[in-house]
């Protein structure tokens, strides 16, 4: 989901960067960070807002959330996307307003047309009263000029979980009971005023209390920094910042594969049908919007990021796991209390290349080759990859899958229709993969790059890999010293 707020990113990084310096130098105190305050808004007139009080009051407010910390004070929420609350402004609350291209008509098709008397004149035209405005739409439908258009914020527009509604002073606000942490909301506000929670400085702390810090990597880095920049390049740059190790996600695509493959095999002979587990907001909308699919359709498998991690905790119970990807969801994943030995940290594409910036660290193409995941889990970041690769683990456990039938949904759109479908009990398909970022996790919101020039490099970086499989991949790894389950029982344990 790669956006046009150059700015806001650029500003965003900026900040990070700094508070990354300042965790590294152990110098993280209010002092220096009110310092980084006045060096991005060093006035006396502000550089992008009203005043420069605003200004860097929201500076302050991008830097608590980097520092891993509410945005707000006063607000004691567990969200991981969050509002920026001075930065909030100008969006309309009224959704249809009457623009210049009103012609003051006779007929008053608009006001005939209201059932709810929100329509009347105003002194150059007509006008509709936010307070009774239904937002039906039919005076927008009924004005001959098409002088009233519908106006709605994009933070709300975008959001798949109608999390998203503003209070009497039109600051947003999101509905913590609702929100998948998809993140979408993110970069659709043209004022960037929400964000996310930034789990940087307890990286950074582990790796200086001299803790075993082992990146992770999802399918989604290959492509995301040009076609020179695969897996063995992101792991060199990642142990010059004080990675102890870098293992990439695509790996937990095989275990998840493989145990999904287990789960499908045994749904398809009692007749039930199944979703996929891997995207954690689809996740979080099946929890939130269908809890008895949650409790009966869900796969039981983890995600890949939960798999690698229970991994490298099963061989050293101590180590510290940090995911990095495009994924916002997957920060409100690790911080899931219920799920044993989760993933410590999340952070994004973006905010790794704060992290190496801040160590002086470039991304540069390496000599050595590096490679732990089969293709299947490689092609785990694109819409369809997930159920291909259980339909060929199925294959490999000597399952025909032809007889399949799998529905793919991308965006939170095609995956609220078809749960909608599997509630109502008319989903023709035996499975869904559901992932709510359009094209799968290489659109996330953090992606880097635009689509095409993503797949192309992707797809030169894809070509490279080796052709090993599923289950001949996996028997280099001890499944049996952990578990793939999300209740954390191993195969045959009562």
């Amino acid at each position: 989901m790669l956006t046009n707020d150059k700015e806001i990113r650029d500003l965003k990084h900026d900040i990070a960067t700094e508070v990354c310096r300042l965790a590294w130098a152990g110098n993280l105190t209010a002092e220096a960070r009110e310092m980084i305050v006045f060096r991005v808004s060093p006035g006396p007139k502000p550089e992008y807002r009203c005043c420069v009080y605003k200004e860097r009051e929201i500076v302050r407010e991008r830097i608590r959330l980097a520092a891993g910390r509410n945005a707000d004070v006063t607000n004691d929420t567990t969200n991981v996307v969050q509002v920026i609350r001075p930065a909030c402004d100008d969006c309309p609350t009224s959704t249809y307003s009457v623009t210049d291209s009103c012609r003051f008509c006779l007929g008053k098709a608009c006001l005939n047309s209201c059932r709810f008397g929100a329509i009347g004149k105003g002194e150059r035209g007509m006008r509709i009263d936010p307070e009774k405005c239904r937002e039906c739409g039919l005076c927008a439908k009924a004005c001959p000029y098409g002088a009233i258009i519908h106006l709605e914020r994009p933070c709300k527009k975008v959001c798949p979980a109608d999390a998203i509604s503003w209070d009497e002073y039109g600051f947003c606000n999101i509905d913590d009971s609702k929100c998948i942490h998809c993140g979408h909301c993110i970069h659709t506000c043209p004022f960037g005023a929400i964000g996310s929670k930034i789990f940087l400085v307890p990286v950074i702390e582990a790796i200086k209390a001299g803790k075993r810090v082992i990146a992770m990597c999802a399918p989604a880095s290959e492509g995301q920094f040009g076609k020179e920049i695969g897996m063995a390049a992101l792991r060199a740059a990642l142990k010059k910042v004080g990675f102890a190790d870098m293992v990439e996600v695509g790996l937990g695509g095989d275990m998840t594969a493989l145990y999904e493959a287990k789960e499908w095999i045994e749904a398809k002979k009692e007749g039930r049908k199944m979703t996929t587990s891997c995207c954690p907001a689809f996740i979080s909308m099946l929890r939130h919007q269908f809890p008895k699919l949650y409790e009966e359709n869900k796969s039981a498998t983890v995600s890949p990021m939960v798999a690698v991690s229970r991994y490298l905790k099963s061989l050293d119970p101590d180590c510290v796991t940090v995911f990095i990807g495009p994924c916002i969801a997957k920060k409100g994943e690790t911080l899931n209390a219920s799920i044993v030995d989760n993933a410590d940290y999340a952070i994004t594409f973006g905010e790794m290349t704060s992290l190496l910036e801040s160590r002086g660290v470039e991304l540069t193409p390496v000599a050595e080759d590096y490679q732990e995941s089969s293709i299947h889990g490689k092609r785990f970041a694109s819409s369809g990859g997930v159920g291909s690769a259980v339909l060929e683990a199925m294959k490999e456990l000597g399952e025909d899958p032809s007889g399949v039938s799998l529905l793919r949904c991308a965006g939170g759109a095609e995956c609220k229709k078809a749960l909608v479908m599997l509630k109502a009990g008319r989903l023709q398909e035996d499975f869904i993969e559901g992932m709510i970022c359009p094209g799968g996790c290489v659109g996330g919101p953090s992606s880097r790059k635009a689509e095409p020039e993503l797949n192309k490099a992707r797809a030169e970086l894809l070509a490279k890999a080796d052709g090993r499989q599923i289950l001949e991949n996996l028997k280099r790894y001890p499944m049996d010293r952990f578990s793939m389950y999300r209740d954390g029982h191993l195969d045959g344990a009562e």
